[in-house]
């Protein structure tokens, strides 16, 4: 393919990907991602020459130029879209895919010293969010999101989101199901406790942590009431309470202190088990 019909792509795939893009001219002036991404194939050859200097120099021009620093031994490939662009790192052996999207402040790095592969691979259509960090030389397969600010260090499966830090898979409502939504919901307003962790609109592993933890209380609570149900057959009279709703403003603030510590652990806490 030529150099115009490259251009002409690029030009195509901003239009396709960034709404705020209103004409050619415009995004030819106005878009360093995409400058960046020129001046890179052009001392992507020279290094492929083995002319390094040169190469190493282009580069840092178009660093000083866009606020986008990619080491000419990078291999990209076609559509690729730096949007925003300042602050974005891609490393020597980083291999990119088609059709992906890398926002400002993204790194793709490295973990180690040595010589070799060690910064990431990325397949086609991969997205990564404003001031992620990928990091070694680990694969994020087609069709992967990372979050914004997140930081990967393992490989990502095809179409999975990744979220927090370290990043980890989320599994979304889709996964989840209707109905464990549905139920989850109903807890929480059951104990007085709307938990954002309930929200199927949030992706994130401490969430779907306390969401188990509340499928947990829901299998619990409907066993005790099974059981009240055959003592009070019996004669007996338990379980005649309701419930108390839960108000923040009745805990002391060593518990909310207390509560604050318990939501950090989660932190650590791994869905998947």
């Amino acid at each position: 393919m030529g150099v115009i019909s490259r251009i002409k792509e690029d030009i195509a795939s901003i239009y396709h990907r960034d709404p705020a893009a209103r004409s050619t001219w415009e995004i030819l002036l106005n878009y360093p991602g995409m400058h960046a991404i020129w001046l890179h194939r052009a001392s992507h050859k020279l290094w492929k020459k083995e002319w390094h200097l040169l190469a190493r120099l282009i580069s840092t021009f178009s660093r000083w130029l866009t606020g986008v620093e990619i080491h000419p031994g990078a291999t990209i490939g076609r559509r690729f879209f730096i949007d925003h662009g300042m602050g974005v790192v891609i490393g020597e052996t980083a291999e990119i895919g088609d059709d992906c999207t890398l926002y400002h402040g993204v790194t793709l790095g490295g973990t180690s010293w040595n010589s070799g592969k060690r910064h990431p691979t990325l397949g086609n259509n991969v997205v990564i969010g404003a001031g992620a960090k990928v990091l070694g030389p680990i694969l994020i397969e087609d069709g992967a999101r990372v979050g914004s600010n997140s930081v990967v260090v393992k490989t990502v499966t095809k179409e999975r989101t990744v979220v927090g830090i370290p990043g980890r898979e989320v599994a979304t409502q889709t996964e989840q199901g209707e109905e464990t939504t549905r139920r989850r919901s109903e807890m929480a307003k059951k104990y007085g406790f709307d938990a954002y962790a309930v929200s199927p609109d949030n992706p994130d592993p401490v969430a779907n942590a306390i969401g188990q933890l509340m499928d947990h209380m829901h299998l619990m609570d409907s066993k005790l009431q099974d059981v009240c149900h055959e003592v009070q057959q019996m004669g007996g009279e338990v379980c005649t309470d309701k419930l108390p709703e839960l108000n923040i403003e009745e805990f002391s603030e060593d518990e909310i202190a207390a509560a604050e510590k318990r939501k950090k652990q989660l932190d650590e806490f791994d869905p998947m088990i």
